[in-house]
């Protein structure tokens, strides 16, 4: 009895230690874990580790350049949509690393970026996060369609370049602005928009499953495309005359002026069109690229405003 007394008591005991070594490894890679400066999830789902704070940081998207910017960064390297979108002005320190569909990765990796901000929007971007990988680079993919995509990226921003006064300057004070307007609008007047991206060959409704869509049925208003999808790979103006929308938007991918020659040489010339609602009372609207094609970051709330503004002229002037 004395002999099975022992081995019980010495089989707890070895339990006890094995216990203390277990809690002992996960505590110790708890903390490794926690050394890292900082760890976030990016569009893709994918976790991203940041050993320390990165210093050499290249953009391959003129909007996030931006961002990164407002969030107090700085920048070793951007694509030239920095330059064709007047973001911002480029010092000679800083390395067009080519365009945002064709980015060069033997510029980029020249620069001996420690952090690489990507878009998951582009497939020539998703397919550089390979090459990033075995060189060692932390990179993130980013995708902004909504303002709360801004918003959740400029935190991530400022907690990294740890510049948090800049996340309310930028992020939650443009969100109070937008809150303030969409407080204002009549919900229950529902008006119907026909949302038109147009291009030098042509012309397609979009949704909202886009920047300006989703700014559109924040404000109320009811997108005709979301009952006709054929209208989403060809204009067919005899389902915009059975919708007969109270307002027409258009925004335009290149050049402008090609983009809306080709509406006028297109769909313009039906005699119908003149006879639609939305272009008798004046509200065949063009929209300005810096707020409606381009990501406007803090300008979020300006945005906003102006769609409100023609929608709802009786609330907002």
């Amino acid at each position: 009895m004395l002999n099975k007394s022992k081995y019980i008591i010495f089989l707890l005991m070895l339990l006890l230690v094995t216990s203390g070594c277990s809690k002992a490894t996960v505590n110790l890679e708890q903390q490794n874990y926690n050394n890292n400066f900082y760890t976030f999830t990016d569009s893709l789902g994918e976790k991203v580790i940041l050993e320390k704070k990165p210093e050499r940081v290249v953009s391959l998207e003129g909007s996030y350049a931006e961002a990164w910017v407002l969030a107090g960064g700085e920048l070793a390297g951007v694509t030239d949509d920095v330059e064709t979108e007047n973001r911002m002005k480029i010092t000679d320190d800083v390395k067009i690393v080519g365009t945002i569909k064709e980015p060069n990765i033997e510029e980029i990796l020249s620069l001996n970026p420690d952090f690489v901000l990507l878009t998951s929007d582009i497939k020539s971007q998703l397919k550089l996060s390979e090459t990033l990988e075995k060189a060692n680079i932390p990179h993130a993919y980013f995708k902004v369609d909504k303002f709360e995509d801004y918003l959740n990226m400029l935190d991530i921003y400022t907690d990294i370049i740890v510049r948090k006064d800049l996340y309310e300057k930028n992020g939650l004070i443009v969100q109070k602005e937008i809150e303030d307007i969409l407080s204002k609008v009549d919900n229950e007047t529902k008006p119907a928009v026909l949302f038109v991206r147009a291009f030098s060959s042509g012309a397609k409704a979009k949704k909202n499953d886009n920047m300006t869509g989703s700014m559109l049925e924040d404000l109320g208003t009811v997108n005709i495309a979301s009952k006709h999808p054929s209208l989403l790979e060809e204009l067919s103006i005899e389902e915009i005359i059975e919708e007969d929308p109270d307002f027409i938007f258009v925004t335009a991918m290149g050049d402008e002026q090609k983009a809306f020659d080709a509406l006028k040489n297109g769909i313009e010339k039906n005699p119908a069109w003149n006879n639609l609602t939305a272009v008798k009372n004046g509200r065949y609207i063009l929209l300005p690229k810096k707020l409606f094609h381009y990501k406007p970051n803090a300008k979020w709330g300006e945005s906003y405003r102006y769609l409100a503004e023609i929608i709802y002229p009786e609330i907002f002037k």
